[in-house]
């Protein structure tokens, strides 16, 4: 029990959701770390590892960051004070971080996309990320690389199990 307690203070990161699409659909320039302004029901539905930022983006607004289209669904054992599943939610950035964001984000071409909402000391986060979209030649392109890398990968891996063999002979 004392074990598991020190474990949680020391501040382990719970990834509750992934968006490997923007990953794969955009060019990433900076990645931000926020925090999020939630009710209750969707912290508690958080915690049980509920979310979706496959539609997600982030839009500046009158000096403030909104989380737009992340679905958190409704927490299965709230009342009338559930949360809508799709409804926008405020981020919480620094004033100069904000600044920088809408600056770049007002450039063509560049939009701003949440990476992964997580749990870090307790704390509901989101990873976003300052995004140039790719072209569909670049998204073939990663896509090559990334299998040419396992390929290689595994040709060295087979290479040392063949030389382990040898050795043990």
């Amino acid at each position: 029990m004392a074990k598991a307690n020190a474990k949680e203070k020391e501040g382990g990161r719970k990834l509750v959701a992934q968006n490997k699409k923007a990953r794969h659909d955009y060019h990433l320039l900076t990645t931000y770390e926020c925090g999020m302004v939630l009710t209750g029901t969707e912290v508690k539905s958080l915690r049980q590892g509920r979310a979706s930022l496959a539609d997600g983006f982030v839009q500046i607004d009158g000096g403030e960051a909104w989380l737009h289209n992340a679905h958190i669904p409704e927490y299965a054992q709230g009342t009338w004070t559930n949360h809508s599943a799709r409804r926008k939610r405020k981020l919480l950035l620094h004033r100069v971080e904000i600044d920088k964001l809408a600056a770049k984000a007002d450039e063509s071409g560049h939009t701003i996309v949440p990476l992964a909402l997580y749990f870090k000391d307790g704390r509901a986060k989101v990873e976003i990320a300052l995004a140039r979209g790719k072209k569909e030649y670049d998204k073939r392109q990663t896509l090559r690389e990334k299998q040419d890398r396992r390929e290689s990968d595994r040709a060295i891996a087979a290479a040392r199990r063949r030389q382990r063999a040898l050795a043990a002979r």
